[in-house]
């Protein structure tokens, strides 16, 4: 990722530096045909400029630029919303909401607000996407007890995920898939499995037993040898820089929330070699993801 092409400040400032460049993007993005009323599906409409408001003109009814969207009701101008969205697709290792909230110019509680509504458009966005062909997979833990109590694999506080990559590509995986779940069962790899891969792929793993799971789930499941468990696979290269990440930039995360996260990390692997059409991809998909209202955000979130 980090020898792709990104956008420079100089380009954003120069795209997205001011409120009306802003609202003129936002609108494209949201209404590429032009405001179309969402009652009545009339095309003509006027601008309510002292409001700005879009006002149809056969049922009058009014709609802001932002209602509906993930930016719904929120008091921030759009151009620290478009900063917010660069800082968090240009950066590979991600931005904490302290450091966003120094970068943007918003107080901290802002700053984390701003930051988990970006990534649940980005959970919400590739939520339905499904791995398919040959995929690589592998469970581990995140978080965990500083020190006290049971330590190792299933101690207090760890976050249990599975991580999968797709083997397209000859010499680097593709797309990348990690998933909070509840636990490595049968019953609960059977629900993931329906979600996140398409009927028919080719998984390959370490046996791990619930994995076995996946013979029974119209996979086909491959198990390494022991001879292919010593060599660094690429599920194992990316697991490790996922935890590398984490560490360096929040230093620790909030278990409930983990599933923002790691979707945080998916999203800008899936799409690291675009890096530079991020800002108005993530800026589409925020126009036309409903509002997250602030007492929700602060809930867990669903394993996937």
């Amino acid at each position: 990722m980090q020898f792709q092409k990104g956008m420079s400040l100089v380009e954003l400032m120069s795209k997205y530096g001011d409120e009306d460049k802003c609202r003129e993007a936002l609108f494209k993005l949201r209404w590429p045909q032009g405001f179309i009323c969402p009652e009545c599906g009339s095309k003509y409409y006027c601008e309510l400029k002292n409001r700005r408001v879009y006002q149809c003109n056969r049922c009058h009814y009014q709609a802001t630029l932002t209602s509906g969207t993930i930016f719904h009701s929120s008091k921030v101008a759009l151009n620290k919303w478009f900063l917010t969205i660069y800082l968090t697709t240009q950066s590979k290792n991600g931005i904490s909401s302290s450091e966003l909230s120094r970068e943007v110019g918003v107080s901290q509680n802002t700053a984390w607000s701003m930051k988990h509504k970006m990534m649940q458009v980005m959970l919400e966005r590739d939520d339905e996407k499904r791995l398919s062909e040959t995929i690589e997979l592998d469970d581990a833990y995140l978080g965990g007890r500083r020190s006290g109590g049971k330590r190792g694999r299933g101690s207090e506080g760890m976050s249990p995920i599975l991580i999968a990559l797709d083997e397209k590509a000859e010499e680097h995986p593709q797309y990348m898939k990690l998933s909070k779940v509840i636990g490595f069962q049968s019953r609960e790899l059977r629900r993931w499995r329906k979600h996140c891969l398409a009927p028919g792929s080719k998984v390959i793993t370490d046996g791990l037993q619930c994995f076995r799971t996946l013979d029974d789930l119209g996979c086909i499941h491959e198990i390494k040898t022991d001879e292919d468990k010593k060599r660094l696979s690429w599920v194992h290269t990316m697991l490790e820089n996922v935890k590398i990440s984490i560490k360096g930039t929040y230093h620790a995360i909030g278990i409930k929330h983990a599933a923002r996260y790691l979707t945080e990390f998916e999203y800008r692997f899936n799409r690291r070699f675009k890096l530079e059409d991020m800002i108005a991809r993530l800026a589409y998909a925020a126009v036309h993801t409903p509002p997250m209202p602030q007492r929700f955000l602060k809930l867990a979130e669903n394993s996937w």
